[in-house]
């Protein structure tokens, strides 16, 4: 059991938490949320006993075994399976007891000693290593190469898989999915749901939540609130507490006016002295209900280009390679991609795909091996990298990266801007080394917006930022007049943003034909594992229905969903035949000549059209598909 009763601390005099209280029994998930700053990374070193408290108590059995996911990583000169077993301290303890019996050929200890080995499970500790960086992302040929050789995100990869190797009671994961991808969270969620400790994780992924967390513990104004259920569940309870509250703090601004205008009218008046009095005491007394706070102090957008083109980009018959000492190495190929004003692309694939390879090569950053890069006369590209926030001069404040940017800018329209992304005060005017990673996101977010581009590249833009944040993010993407192609594992943000998927596989890319529930799914399947060609989900899941068909009779209602399937994938591949044959038209450089406009506008027009049949009849299709399924 943890136990918090009615702690305080304070840092530089400032309160963290205040009279602050948190029970969990064994064995519950829980999701640590709240702003950034707010003390969610405190709470877990108090949990540890890293830091004292001022106040109160703390109530944690030291038999409890504790894991945590460490926020740094030394560039150790171990390989990475020797990293991980190094997290179960037993273990080690045990291995060097076995070694020290057997060099002075102690029998005895030699047996109790071995069979400690079959108790803590250590027979299979080496292929559980394994199992878990296999999970994580890392290959088999990885599994030799020393911590030192991978970069900072891998490395907390590694932080990870070496708090789950450690046998525990409680596990504490700090932001655990910043540094994954979608099939390593996807492995994660499923590892999580079978843990029988207590779990206390902060995270600021909201599907992610939902499939793990049992309860939410949410820090807010210095306290510690506790809500039942997942993420969504504290959304819609909290939303209906903030309503409720607006409500009461309404009634009582009326009886405080009530209040108020009794002792204004009667106080100078003898008679009624001593019942102004009274209500002068009422109202000092009065606990004041603050008012809900219900709009985030984050709200931006994307500034509209001054001029866009269209298409914004294009790649011809491309690829990308790369040269070893032994042979050339096709990353992609086949590229024929055309970008348009309004796109909103989300990047589907395994890790080591070629999903950011693909987001430089758009970029240009990425030199091709064969085809042609074309930009459009007015593209203006705004490009967020995986570890953008490495890129910022930690010396420069906040004003002054902007200034750069923009020398004779006003002042007051730089300190608008920047208190769009909630930078006020001290904070506009401080070097930015002290920043928190969220903090430094939100910047680096800050100065991408600054300069109004009109495609937008996203290399897991969501990394650091809180709760707050990515909304604001999420509704600056919706409002977005220009393109953007999306890498994120924040399904809540694909989810919301984007209208169609690319699937970056076997180095094509290619449309993906089904949504982001399609493709998770088919993760935790293993049916993208299995599949060696870039996936068709219609494909798959017909053979997966003529499967069971013949394995059981076939009833006229299946008959009949059947035979509409089958007419509406006709259909659907007729006007993706279509919509193949419009984009194979508008890849022509010379409609993009003023004298070829009208017949430019009329491909388009005939694409907008082909593309919203297309929609109607995936819609169809997957409704026929879920009738379907459920009679199988």
């Amino acid at each position: 059991m943890i136990q918090l009763n009615e702690i305080s601390l304070y840092r530089s005099s400032l309160p963290l938490f205040q009279h602050a209280s948190l029970r969990l029994s064994p064995g519950e998930h829980v999701g640590v949320i709240g702003r950034n700053g707010c003390g969610k990374s405190t709470l877990f070193s108090i949990i540890l006993g890293d830091i004292e408290i001022e106040s109160g108590e703390r109530i944690i059995s030291p038999k409890l075994r504790i894991s945590h996911m460490s926020q740094e990583v030394l560039a150790l000169k171990c390989n990475i399976v020797d990293y991980i077993l190094d997290g179960d301290s037993v273990l080690r303890h045990i291995e060097a007891s076995i070694q020290e019996a057997e060099k002075h050929n102690n029998t005895s200890e030699i047996t109790y000693w071995y069979d400690q080995l079959g108790l803590h499970d250590g027979y299979t500790a080496h292929s559980r290593a394994e199992q878990l960086l296999h999970g994580l992302g890392f290959k088999q040929q990885e599994m030799e190469r020393l911590v030192q050789e991978f970069s900072g995100g891998w490395r907390m990869r590694l932080n990870l898989a070496r708090a789950l190797m450690c046998p525990s009671d409680i596990l504490l994961l700090d932001e655990p999915t910043n540094h994954l991808d979608m099939d390593a969270i996807c492995w994660l969620e499923g590892w999580l749901k079978q843990y029988t400790g207590t779990l206390l994780m902060i995270a600021h992924d909201r599907a992610f939540l939902d499939q793990v967390a049992e309860s939410i513990v949410h820090i807010e104004q210095h306290v510690i609130k506790v809500y039942s259920g997942n993420y969504t569940t504290f959304e819609k309870t909290k939303a209906e507490q903030l309503h409720l509250q607006e409500a009461m703090r309404q009634k009582q601004e009326k009886q405080r006016e009530h209040l108020q205008s009794f002792i204004n009218r009667f106080k100078a008046k003898a008679t009624k002295a001593k019942q102004a009095q009274s209500r002068m005491k009422a109202l000092e007394k009065m606990e004041m209900i603050a008012p809900a706070y219900v709009n985030s102090s984050c709200q931006f957008k994307f500034q509209n280009a001054d001029k866009i083109s269209d298409p914004l980009l294009r790649i011809d018959s491309g690829s990308v390679s790369y040269q070893t000492e032994k042979k050339e190495i096709t990353v992609l190929k086949s590229l024929n991609i055309s970008i348009h004003p309004g796109q909103r692309i989300g990047l589907l694939g395994f890790n080591g795909a070629g999903k950011s390879t693909l987001i430089k090569a758009l970029l240009g950053h990425c030199t091709l091996s064969s085809g042609t890069h074309i930009t459009g006369e007015h593209l203006v590209i705004g490009y967020f990298a995986q570890h953008q926030v490495e890129s910022l001069d930690q010396q420069l404040t906040p004003f002054m990266h902007i200034q750069r940017l923009s020398p004779g800018v006003r002042e007051q329209k730089i300190f608008d801007f920047l208190g769009s992304f909630d930078f006020f005060g001290d904070k506009v005017h401080s070097p930015i080394y002290p920043f928190s990673g969220g903090e430094q996101a939100r910047l680096a977010l800050a100065l991408l917006a600054w300069q109004k581009p009109n495609l937008l590249l996203l290399d897991e833009p969501t990394n650091h930022l809180d709760m707050e944040m990515r909304h604001a993010l999420t509704m600056a993407l919706q409002s977005f007049s220009g393109a953007a192609v999306i890498i994120s594992h924040d399904r809540a943000l694909l989810d919301t943003v984007v209208d169609e998927f690319w699937l970056v596989h076997e180095g094509i890319v290619a449309p993906y034909a089904g949504d982001l529930l399609m493709y998770v799914k088919a993760l935790k399947s293993g049916t993208l594992a299995h599949d060696h060609r870039p996936l068709k989900d219609q494909d798959t899941i017909k053979k997966s229905n003529h499967a069971r068909r013949t394995s059981s009779k076939t009833t006229s209602l299946q008959q009949k969903l059947q035979k509409e399937l089958t007419s509406v994938e006709k259909k659907m591949k007729m006007r993706q035949d279509k919509l193949n044959e419009l984009a194979s038209q508008l890849n022509d450089s010379s409609l993009y000549l003023a004298n070829h406009s009208d017949q430019l506008q009329v491909l388009l027009n005939q694409q907008s059209e082909s593309k919203a049949v297309f929609e109607t009849l995936e819609i169809q299709w997957l409704t026929v598909t879920e009738q379907l399924e459920k009679l199988l």
